[in-house]
Order: structure tokens, then C-alpha cells, then sequence
């Protein structure tokens, strides 16, 4: 089930009506506002307008949805980035990444107050424990908290946790900033690969040599590969980095050389594989995009048995 089936199941269990007519009143409301909301978003729109706040319900990862501005949940943190300093437009900052996961899913958890920030340098929250969040605001399938927000160590239990990352098979043209999916596409469009240069030890992008973090360093070069997606029900423009252009076919020589590259370029146009990734808004452009975390071939035997299985 995806999260959308949940927060469904969510609100028939609080309001007492059935899954079915919640669904009705979902659709309802897409089309009074002529689909330009997302059904996970339609989905909450109806849950308030039952009375339904899910603003002091802790939920599980998976049941989060784009938009949720005070969210709950409870996980343990099973991956802690580095702690990267900043400053952005003359305000000096800190910002820490964790992965956090429970029973059902595991999420990004993006903490920007430097007193949240302060308990994991000062050891006193850290990998393998079983943290509290409130408040957090989801974001591009990111849980985003702020000094308004709330993260403390729990001594209640999780579970065994889910440590792969979750997808959800979904058509390009049904994808909504924020969404995680996977779909079956054909590549219509390559450009040529673009480079840049990434810090050896954080893997954080450096300018001219430096990393904010480690300081002057020697860069390890990297490549990202932008394609137009079409999976029969929308295109939407794409972008692969590092391993995943390999899995396209192009070996690291034909991904760092624009000669070899446009010599297999045309290769690369028409293959037809399965896309996972996150979907993100692109505020340049004002469109959407797919950005590429996996990259599958097609196992022909499983696709039979499913269009059997349809037939």
C-alpha cells in the first residue's frame, strides 16, 4: 500500500466512515480544484474539513505526506551526515542531516536549530538511538525541523526498523513534488553530461579546490546526466548522477569524455528501463522533475507473469 492508502485508512478509522467514501470525498475535491492538488493533498483537505487534526497524532514514516507542517513521529536514527556550516546572505548557520526509520519507512530528517544540532556534537544524542520528533514539516520527502520543532531521545521501542529506501509505482503524470516513485520509462531525450567537482571526504560539492568543511582539498571530479523520461502518460525532464548513468550502458570513459559520449549517445535514446527516485519542484524552470536514486533493467519474466496477471 502506499501512503496515500494509509492516510485514507487513517482518517476512515477516526471519522467512523468507510475507506471507500473517504475516496469518494477525495476525488471530489480534486476535481472541484481542478487536480491541481495531489491526492495524498486532497486527502488531508477532507481530514480537516472532518475535524481531523493530525497536528497531535504521531504518525508513522510512511503515512507522512508532502505539505504536513507539524508532523510526529518516532524513530531510530540509523545514518548521521556531518554537520556543515553555512552562510547565506551574510547569516552564518548549521545544518545537520539523520536518517531516521521505523516499522513502516524511513525518512530524511533535515535539523537547521543549532540547539538540536548542539545534542548529537555533544554526544548526547547518536546513531542506534530511538528519537521523539514534533512539529516537523515535510518538504520534498524531507522532515524538515526548525527551532519550533522538538527532537529527544525515547526510551520506547521501534521495532524492526526498515532500512531500503520506499517507493511508490506511480505514473509521471499522477507525480507530485515530494513524491517518491518508481515508473517503467522509455529515455526520449539525452543532453550532454555536465561535471563538477565533489570534496574526497564529505562527497559535498568544492568550488576552486575547497570544501566549506575540510578546507583546500583534491577534488574528485563527478557527473550528472540530464534525460526526458516518457512513460506513456506524461515526459518529465530527469537527472542521473555518478553510478547511475553507468547503469544506462556508458562506461566511465564515455561519461567524461563529451567525444565518446555523443558517439553513444544515440544508444542511450530509446532504452527502456525502471526509474526510482524523488520528485522536486525546479524553481528555475517553474516545472517538476525527477530526480534518479536507482536504475533497473527490465526483467521480461516478471513482466509477463504481471500482464498475465492483469489479463
Amino acid at each position: 500500500m502506499d501512503n496515500y492508502i494509509q492516510l485514507v485508512e487513517r482518517i476512515s478509522r477516526t471519522s467512523k466512515l468507510s475507506a471507500e467514501e473517504i475516496g469518494r470525498k477525495v476525488e471530489a475535491k480534486r476535481a472541484k480544484l481542478s487536480g491541481l492538488v495531489s491526492k495524498e493533498g486532497a486527502a488531508q483537505i477532507v481530514a480537516a474539513e472532518l475535524g481531523i487534526n493530525f497536528e497531535k497524532e504521531r504518525m508513522k514514516i510512511k503515512e507522512l505526506v508532502q505539505g504536513m507542517r507539524r508532523a510526529n513521529i518516532l524513530g531510530k536514527i540509523i545514518n548521521i551526515s556531518p554537520v556543515r556550516s553555512f552562510n547565506k546572505n551574510g547569516r552564518e548557520g548549521k545544518v545537520l542531516n539523520l536518517v531516521v526509520a521505523d516499522d513502516s519507512s524511513n525518512i530524511k530528517v533535515v535539523l537547521w536549530d543549532t540547539n538540536h544540532i548542539s545534542l548529537f556534537e555533544k554526544g548526547e544524542v547518536k546513531e542506534g538511538d530511538v528519537v521523539e520528533i514534533s512539529n516537523g514539516s515535510v518538504r520534498n520527502w524531507e522532515l524538515h525541523l526548525s527551532s519550533f520543532s522538538g527532537i529527544k531521545k525515547s526510551d520506547e521501542g521501534v521495532g524492526e526498523v526498515v532500512v531500503e529506501r520506499n517507493y511508490n509505482f506511480r505514473k509521471l503524470a499522477d507525480a507530485r513534488p515530494g513524491d517518491r516513485i518508481k515508473t517503467r520509462a522509455f529515455i526520449v531525450q539525452s543532453f550532454e553530461p555536465r561535471y563538477f567537482e565533489v570534496c574526497p571526504e564529505c562527497g559535498k560539492r568544492a568550488v576552486d579546490g575547497e570544501c566549506k568543511m575540510h578546507g583546500k582539498v583534491i577534488p574528485t571530479k563527478r557527473a550528472l546526466l540530464n534525460v526526458v523520461l516518457d512513460d506513456g502518460s506524461e515526459t518529465m525532464r530527469s537527472v542521473l548522477f555518478g553510478e547511475n548513468i553507468m547503469k544506462l550502458g556508458l562506461s566511465e570513459e564515455e561519461i567524461f569524455s563529451i567525444e565518446k559520449f555523443m558517439e553513444k549517445k544515440n544508444s542511450v535514446v530509446g532504452e527502456e528501463k525502471i526509474f526510482a527516485g524523488n520528485v522536486k519542484s525546479n524553481a528555475l524552470y517553474n516545472t517538476i522533475e525527477f530526480s534518479i536514486d536507482d536504475v533497473e533493467n527490465i526483467n521480461v519474466d516478471v513482466l509477463i507473469k504481471e500482464l498475465e496477471a492483469k489479463a
